[in-house]
């Protein structure tokens, strides 16, 4: 995955290693963050299952806020 393909669908769900591309922050940075409220809560992708993604819009949301901070 590249990462124009990334900026191209706001309904994306967004996997750890692409909220990573997009943010520049590490795994254990991203997880601190969402625990102290600071970052998007990520999203169950399957019931029974541990997949986890993230919500492109939240993201980057989330990155234009840090951006006018």
């Amino acid at each position: 995955m590249n990462l124009n393909s990334l900026l191209t669908d706001s309904k994306r769900i967004l996997r750890l290693k692409d909220v990573q591309t997009l943010t520049g922050l590490s795994r254990t940075m991203i997880y601190d963050l969402q625990n102290k409220g600071e970052f998007p809560k990520s999203i169950k992708l399957v019931q029974s299952g541990r997949a986890m993604g993230w919500q492109y819009s939240d993201v980057i949301n989330w990155i234009d806020s840090r951006v006018q901070a």
